[in-house]
């Protein structure tokens, strides 16, 4: 079944708001794996917007699960993983006036950066996730450079106006997924992802890892971290069921 990557960083916003020392993400993250979490997975900005240093070592101390670190391949945030050495990190794009991650990493065209960064990584013993578009160009590139998985930038998806539109986001998602695993690629997705939009994508999708922050944080809100992460992980678990229903009749 997919496993549920759950990321904090929204905790650490609300922190960051004010500057104090609550909520703790890290009090999040122990609450989100007692909900169900297979992975927690954190953005280190260099601008720290969110997470912290201290949230970062932390979580390396105290949970687990599966770490994912998000990052940019800026030097600092590379040593700063390597001295941790989370079980997997994802690199990404990032824009020092975006809002969120806008889109996938442009690996063809920081091929050399990104080939180095991930020898590093490699060398000391951490998975690396390159975070994608779903074209076949980002995916041959993010093999050449020795990536070991792929994650597949779903915001396309989250943000289809109609059926037309998301079943052909699908339908070009379920492609590079095909595309990838041929190539020896492991396959991860996320971005945008919620309560209502999640179930066709499980069903649609042949991949090892989701990875949802926002919607489960917002939910969070009003039921608690563990109760959101146990409805999300609950709803991934259904629809699998019915996935492996619909192809046991096909």
């Amino acid at each position: 079944m997919i496993q549920l990557g759950v990321n904090i960083d929204h905790v650490a916003t609300i922190r960051q708001a004010r500057r104090t020392f609550e909520p703790d993400p890290v009090t999040a993250a122990s609450l989100a794996v007692l909900g169900g979490a297979d992975i927690i997975t954190v953005h280190l900005r260099e601008d720290r917007r969110h997470i912290q240093d201290r949230d970062v070592r932390l979580l390396r101390e105290t949970i687990f699960t599966k770490l994912n670190l998000e990052m940019s391949t800026a030097p600092e945030i590379v040593d700063i993983a390597i001295n941790t050495k989370p079980e997997q990190v994802t690199l990404v794009p990032e824009k020092r006036q975006e809002i969120t991650t806008e889109g996938g990493l442009d690996v063809v065209f920081q091929k050399k950066t990104i080939t180095d960064a991930i020898k590093k990584f490699k060398d000391a013993g951490i998975l690396v996730s390159l975070f994608i578009d779903p074209e076949e160009r980002q995916i041959a590139a993010s093999k050449d450079a020795g990536a070991q998985y792929i994650e597949l930038h779903t915001g396309n998806y989250a943000n289809a106006r109609d059926e037309a539109a998301r079943n052909a986001v699908i339908e070009k998602l379920r492609a590079a997924v095909k595309a990838a695993q041929k190539s020896g690629l492991r396959v991860n997705a996320g971005h945008g992802l919620t309560y209502q939009n999640v179930g066709l994508l499980v069903e649609s999708l042949d991949i090892e890892e989701l990875h949802i922050g926002h919607s489960i944080v917002s939910r969070a809100v009003f039921v608690g971290i563990k109760q959101a992460v146990s409805e999300m992980k609950d709803l991934i678990f259904r629809h699998h069921i019915q996935k492996q229903q619909f192809r046991s009749i096909s």
